[in-house]
């Protein structure tokens, strides 16, 4: 057994090599992650394959959790990946607060540290949604919002804690967000994205979608 394997290695040392060094890359560089739900929408639909920066914020220990260097902490806006324990599943959502941060909402508009966030109606054309400009510390982004609002719409003042960050969905009342499962932690944070690498249409077997190739968000 000994002697098949050394054979195998010696035959396949560059392969398994690379096939190491791509493993460790995705796990602690860079990746794409498969978005199969429609809570980001207008910003992310179901087919997309975002990137994921795993350097954004940290230099990890390879296939773990473990920070070895903080980098930076996620801002306002950021959309970021996050393996959630409370969800027990991997989640893509929008940054909406940070620690200290004061945030309530009333009936789908934001009120950030006693301040209210700004909207533009962009998109009332479809029966039971629109879509508006939500903006936030100068940045704009889309946002998706039922013409009647749901459970989801309002909730009271919370701070944010230490090393927890509140987020949610673009598609505002049907995103199983920081309304549902807390504040997410620092440490749950694998990385954010900025850009779609492909995506492919669930509705149109499965074909890829031209215009979302390489797509910013």
């Amino acid at each position: 057994m000994k002697k098949m394997l050394l054979k195998l290695w010696k035959e396949n040392k560059s392969l398994l090599v690379f096939i190491s060094l791509m493993l460790v890359f995705r796990s602690a560089v860079a990746d794409w992650n498969d978005v199969p739900t429609g809570s980001m929408k207008p910003t992310i639909v179901e087919g997309d394959r975002i990137f994921i920066n795993k350097m954004a914020y940290d230099i990890r220990v390879p296939f773990t959790h473990i920070s070895l260097v903080k980098l930076a902490d996620p801002q306002v806006n950021d959309i970021i990946i996050f393996d959630s324990v409370a969800a027990d599943k991997r989640l893509v959502k929008r940054v909406i607060g940070v620690p200290g941060d004061n945030i309530s909402m009333t009936n789908n508009q934001l009120f950030i540290n006693g301040k209210a966030v700004t909207y533009e109606v962009k998109d009332k054309s479809i029966a039971y949604h629109h879509e508006s400009k939500e903006t936030i510390n100068g940045q704009s982004h889309s946002i998706r919002l039922n013409n009647v609002a749901s459970q989801l719409a309002n909730f009271n003042t919370v701070t944010v804690p230490t090393d927890r960050f509140l987020v949610l969905g673009d598609n505002r009342d049907n995103s199983a967000d920081s309304r549902v499962i807390g504040f997410i932690p620092r440490n749950e944070i694998i990385g954010r994205s900025s850009k779609v690498a492909f995506s492919l249409n669930y509705d149109n077997y499965f074909l890829p979608r031209g215009e979302r190739f390489l797509h910013s968000l």
